[in-house]
């Protein structure tokens, strides 16, 4: 049902207002899982405590399109591939696309992967300061910050895979919906439209 209502809610959003498919970002984040489950491992970043991982693709203006969770204990890289077969799900994508993500997917294998699918990487370089290379990449950054902003997904006690793509998917729609509210402000007119901005 969550599922159903997500892509409701991207499908009203690319009608009304549009989904910039040409520049996407991926990242990954790393969150606690304190019940452990099928989507936790061994955090690196909280002294070997249950976390969680979730690899996050979003488009241009931060929507969030798809996500690939794991455990703590797993690196940015190995989901690149499965995060990126997010995309089949879109329907028609626009001929040129550029991928921007940080110097954690600086690889060889990741080059390869994105000439394969025929798709442009923006990638940060290891050993050059972030300020310097932010690029586009913020856009996923700040929608990491909008789904911690959610108790469940930024401190997850669930412990079936399904329950907790539930929440992320719940937690999708309510940000695609805020932002469609905040974007139809600007684009549209309509009879009984508030006098003050939401």
């Amino acid at each position: 049902m969550f599922t159903q209502l997500k892509m409701i809610a991207l499908n009203a959003y690319d009608r009304l207002v549009g989904l910039l498919l040409d520049d996407l970002a991926v990242d990954g984040c790393n969150t606690k899982a304190p019940g452990g489950g099928e989507v936790a491992g061994r955090s690196p970043v909280d002294r070997g405590k249950q976390g969680m991982k979730r690899s996050v693709m979003v488009e241009a203006r931060g929507i969030p399109l798809g996500r690939v969770l794991a455990g703590a204990n797993r690196h940015d890289s190995p989901l690149r591939e499965s995060t990126l077969d997010r995309l089949d799900d879109l329907g028609p994508l626009p001929a040129t696309i550029t991928v921007h993500v940080d110097s954690g997917y600086d690889s060889q294998k990741t080059r390869d992967l994105l000439t394969a699918r025929r798709l442009t990487g923006e990638i940060a370089r290891k050993g050059v300061k972030a300020p310097v290379q932010a690029t586009r990449r913020w856009h996923v950054e700040r929608t990491n910050a909008w789904h911690n902003a959610f108790n469940r997904p930024q401190r997850c006690y669930e412990r079936k895979e399904d329950v907790v793509n539930a929440y992320f998917d719940l937690a999708d729609a309510i940000i695609t919906i805020r932002s469609l509210i905040r974007q139809a402000w600007i684009l549209y007119r309509w009879d009984t439209r508030p006098t003050r901005r939401p």
